[in-house]
């Protein structure tokens, strides 16, 4: 298997508030146009959560707090030949409004009720939301979707 092949290690980030979830619409070479929570790929050292708080803050410019551990889902984009393992983490904002913060990677970005999502939805979010989730915790998360 090539080194290019192997599964890397990423964090999705879901941010809520008033019972809206935030999304941007993504651009570049991995998802483009599709809709997903602020994320990326984990750094050498860094805990889930220090990912979640970097990653929130350089693509969509605010701050959160209570940064919780959700699960994680498997991630194979046939089509690009990428392969992730998602740390799916849960966060409040704590200050800032969003905004297109990392013009090169994010298009627009919104707040969205979760009965009104847009589409398309980026693969691990879509996995997320349609029962890819592994975890061995009590979903009470999932009870706040109408």
């Amino acid at each position: 298997m090539e080194s290019n092949n192997l599964p890397k290690v990423g964090v999705g980030v879901l941010v809520e508030r008033d019972g809206k979830l935030l999304l941007h619409r993504r651009k570049g070479d991995h998802g483009p146009g599709t809709w997903s929570p602020a994320g990326g790929h984990l750094e050498y050292g860094e805990t889930p959560e220090e990912c979640a708080i970097r990653e929130v803050w350089e693509e969509i410019g605010v701050t959160v707090r209570e940064v919780a551990f959700m699960g994680i889902t498997n991630d194979v984009f046939s089509e690009t030949q990428r392969h992730y393992v998602t740390i799916w983490m849960h966060a409040t904002v704590t200050e800032g409004e969003a905004y297109v913060h990392a013009e090169d990677e994010v298009e627009d970005v919104d707040w969205f009720a979760w009965d009104a999502l847009p589409e398309p939805l980026f693969l691990p979010l879509y996995h997320l939301l349609n029962g890819g989730l592994y975890a061995n915790v009590d979903r009470t998360w999932m009870q706040l979707r109408p």
